[in-house]
């Protein structure tokens, strides 16, 4: 076998690996079942890709993020390496050849969405497939106590028993003490390597300020730091408003949101990735697979859902091991609006029913029907025609997606068709008097031969350039034609695909994931209050709460946080030996949270921060998951 660093030189022109990965890919390589736990930026994916490419056989990777696996294809595919993804839309006698190609044509990697690997055809071909390993990307999915649990995770057992000689490498960026037993006990793991890095980042300063004028903060900090930075904000609109600001104040940025046009991403990031943009004014789609590493601050001007995803987003700082900050910029009313944002929208099981069977009558799919179905979607004309919200439906559709009961592939896309229903004499009679329509009439009708006898599918991208003229004015030109009877125009767009996983059977088909839905709710509340939790608690170092809250132990401040910074030394001694007695005192009668203890002991905030950060020090206490505090010998 040739030697895993002579394939990153190669491929990835690195002469040395991560902290951990060479071990990881030895155990890999040795036939072990694989258990790993790398933060954000850790380099994950070289960890299955690096032994696949070492062994003879293709590799299975099971990821549910499509956008992920099409990113990952496409770079493998750029190094010359093969490799394919199979998504929804693609249809039977598509997945017949594609599953083929993977027997007989020599590809090293075939990305699947679960869901997949329900399809009798998909289990059939995988047995006949020389497989050297299998790879379980976002691999908490697979836990109901993960924050994307996804019910069709349980299938991947499935690739145990068609390829049963094969090993499991099981990988995640975030996950609690739980959730790492639930997936090893999910996947049949027996004696698995585990290879754990810890979370801490000793070069990442976490901030919390509370701040009644957060864009004057905001600006502060971009000047005063004049180094690449992402903010992330709340949505579409905001990442408009907050990039027109830093511009006013003379601060170089951009944009990036899920509604772009491809070109406009491409074009956005370019920019920022080559700091022709200072700053990435961002909603959460951006950052995965992005791996700058002169990412000075990342801030959050609101605040995120969970402290899983903030440590993701706020991962993507500092990775060239330079001192970076985390910022998050808070006021009194961020409670109540990210309470409204992620807790007063989840959909209840009544209401995902309703939604469930208003698609499938949207779609016309008939009872026990529309198993594998594909439809374009145009989500804003759904959600009007019955009288839908627009983020309750949406948040019920995404759990509809989670659930393994229909795909949302989200994706704008014009379809746009058109015939010429006049003779080929009158359009020329009517071309005379119409000169400027010339070019792009004669245009279509070279590349779309048979408009006159059938409605056609054509593509204004292409005309456009064939015509040299922009895509705004051949749509008029179109529009004209069709109000003067040249010709029939649809010009129909959807902002998604809609992909029907299992037969219609209405509310039967809800009830099996009721209990699933009602425990995913209960997760988000707990894992917003966290959120909270972690921002209002200015008492411990903000860096040991994010690491308890990951279930490390034996942690100390970090010294570098909004916490620690603001830690006073000159407290008088026989103050702090008081109050330190009567924290001890207070918590040989159980846990308590430091606003509790600050009221009962009525001392000042200051002189009990600097009180638990020494009680801390010392081991004498310790930090819970839920950040509240506890003697270390109870």
């Amino acid at each position: 076998m040739e030697h895993p660093i002579n394939i990153l030189e190669r491929y990835w022109g690195f002469t040395t690996f991560r902290p951990e990965q060479e071990a990881i890919i030895n155990a890999v390589l040795d036939g072990e079942d694989t258990f790993v736990l790398l933060p954000t930026g850790g380099g994950k994916s070289l960890c299955f890709q690096i032994p696949a490419l070492v062994k003879e056989g293709i590799c299975i990777v099971v990821s549910p993020l499509i956008a992920l696996m099409k990113d990952q294809v496409q770079q493998l595919n750029n190094k010359g390496i093969k490799a394919m993804a199979i998504t929804s839309g693609i249809s039977y006698s598509e997945l017949d050849t594609l599953l083929d190609n993977c027997i007989y044509g020599n590809y090293k990697f075939l990305y699947l969405s679960p869901e997949r690997l329900q399809q009798e055809l998909v289990q059939d071909r995988i047995k006949q497939m020389n497989v050297n390993l299998i790879a379980v990307d976002e691999a908490h999915c697979i836990s109901q106590w993960g924050s994307d649990f996804r019910p069709a995770y349980k299938n991947i057992t499935l690739l145990r028993q068609l390829q049963p000689s094969i090993n499991v490498v099981a990988l995640t960026a975030s996950a609690k003490p739980e959730v790492v037993n639930d997936i090893i006990k999910e996947l049949d793991f027996i004696q698995p390597k585990i290879f754990k890095q810890s979370f801490l980042r000793a070069n990442l300063a976490y901030m919390v300020f509370h701040e009644n004028d957060k864009y004057y903060r905001l600006e502060t900090i971009l000047k005063k730091h004049k180094k690449p930075s992402i903010i992330y904000v709340r949505n579409r609109k905001s990442t408009l408003e907050v990039s027109a600001f830093l511009k006013s104040k003379k601060i170089t940025a951009t944009y990036y949101h899920g509604g772009l046009s491809n070109p406009e991403k491409d074009a956005n990031m370019t920019a920022w990735i080559n700091n022709q943009k200072q700053v990435m004014v961002a909603t959460n789609a951006f950052g995965m697979g992005i791996d700058k590493p002169d990412v000075k601050t990342v801030i959050h001007l609101n605040l995120p859902e969970s402290i899983e995803s903030y440590f993701q987003e706020a991962g993507r700082v500092g990775r060239n091991g330079e001192k970076a900050f985390a910022v998050i910029l808070k006021n009194n009313s961020d409670e109540v609006l990210v309470k409204n944002q992620f807790l007063n929208v989840l959909p209840t099981v009544d209401f995902v029913k309703q939604v469930y069977r208003k698609l499938c009558n949207y779609f016309q799919i008939s009872y026990g029907e529309g198993e594998y179905l594909t439809f374009d979607f145009d989500f804003n004309t759904f959600c009007k025609t019955y009288n839908f919200s627009t983020v309750l439906c949406y948040n019920a559709l995404l759990l509809l997606d989670r659930n393994s009961i229909i795909t949302l592939s989200k994706q704008f896309k014009n379809n746009i068709t058109a015939q010429f229903i006049i003779s080929n004499k009158a359009l020329f009679n009517y071309l005379e008097t119409h000169l400027d329509f010339n070019i792009i009439v004669k245009s279509i009708l070279r590349m779309y031969g048979g408009i006159f006898d059938h409605v056609t599918k054509i593509n204004l991208g292409k005309i456009a350039e064939r015509a040299s003229a922009n895509e705004s004015k051949l749509i008029n030109i179109l529009q004209q034609l069709e109000s003067d009877g040249i010709i029939t125009l649809n010009l129909a767009k959807t902002d998604a695909q809609v992909t029907f996983i299992e037969p219609r059977e209405d509310d039967k088909t809800i009830n099996r994931i009721a209990s699933i839905i009602e425990q995913q709710n209960k997760l988000k509340q707990q894992q917003v209050n966290a959120m909270l939790d972690y921002v209002e608690n200015d008492s411990v170092c903000k860096s040991m709460q994010l690491l308890a809250y990951f279930g490390e132990k034996d942690i100390k401040p970090c010294g570098i946080c909004s916490v620690c910074i603001n830690s006073k030394k000159d407290e008088k001694p026989q103050d702090i030996k008081t109050i330190k007695n009567r924290v001890i005192e207070l918590l040989e009668n159980g846990d308590q949270s430091s606003r509790n203890m600050m009221a009962i002991l009525n001392c000042s905030e200051t002189h009990l921060k600097t009180v638990l950060k020494l009680l801390l020090e010392h081991n004498i206490i310790t930090i819970t998951p839920t950040n509240t505090y506890k003697l270390s010998h109870l």
